[in-house]
């Protein structure tokens, strides 16, 4: 994956593994016109197809993580309503297909369809000024971006709805209490916490962690047998890696495992 700047994204690639997709109109708080929306399933596809890439960090330019949809001006191809919609589940769709965990560094402001990004990733880490909100229904809108998918599966039903039928803004430590946030940290201590989580990621062994993902998402919704036959199966995998005998190895010899994702 190589660094670069597109039109609202930036894309930086690290040595180790780590790319950081930073959301980038920080003017609308990194609402997504549909140029974004566009520039997001790129990206994002690109990174699911690349066995460079170890650890995805989501984050947003400026004061904000994503402030939700820009409904004052959409940018990129004019498409009917029904057309943009598919295009947006087509974008958060590529967006399940990252294999590898992602973190969210939500820096500020996650509204809409900014907040359901942010559930979206594998783990959320938030500053202490980072408010949360499912907006919708102050616009006139239902939940979207697959909010009505993840957000009871995180938080139960009933909390779901509040959030969903008021949306009010909730702040970040209110999120941790809820459920959704798994760590809030002091503003300036947020990008040292989230590149310490990236980088202890990037160095685990990316097959075991990528069907642990898989699994721990699609099994949410799975019988107990179902469950313990996708646990075999990828054990099973995992054994006949050289990354297992690798960290084997490293626990005799006392020493860090260097993984190669094969």
């Amino acid at each position: 994956m190589e660094t670069k700047t597109l039109e609202t994204l930036l894309v930086d690639a690290a040595d180790n593994g780590v790319v950081t997709v930073t959301m980038n109109r920080p003017e609308k708080k990194n609402a997504a016109n549909g140029t974004m929306w566009d520039e997001l399933r790129e990206v994002w596809t690109e990174i699911a197809l690349d066995p460079t890439v170890r650890c995805v960090v989501m984050t947003g330019a400026g004061d904000a993580f994503c402030s939700g949809a820009d409904l004052g001006g959409q940018g990129g191809v004019q498409r009917h309503q029904l057309q943009a919609m598919n295009m947006i589940h087509m974008t958060i769709q590529a967006f399940h297909h990252i294999m590898v965990p992602v973190i969210a560094k939500v820096n500020g402001v996650a509204a809409g369809a900014g907040m359901n990004l942010a559930l979206a990733c594998d783990l959320i880490v938030a500053s202490d000024q980072a408010r949360f909100s499912e907006i919708f229904a102050r616009r006139g809108l239902s939940v979207d971006f697959g909010g009505t998918w993840i957000l009871p599966r995180l938080i139960g039903l009933h909390k779901a709805k509040e959030l969903a039928f008021f949306a009010d803004v909730i702040s970040a430590a209110d999120g941790e209490r809820f459920g959704f946030v798994n760590k809030v940290v002091p503003h300036a201590e947020l990008d040292a916490t989230v590149d310490d989580w990236a980088g202890r990621l990037a160095a685990g062994a990316p097959l075991a962690l990528a069907m642990t993902k898989r699994m721990l998402t699609l099994n949410a919704t799975a019988d107990f047998a179902s469950a313990l036959q996708s646990e075999s199966l990828s054990q099973t995998v995992n054994f006949g890696t050289s990354d297992t005998r690798e960290a084997v190895q490293a626990f005799l010899d006392k020493r860090p495992p260097v993984f190669h994702g094969r």
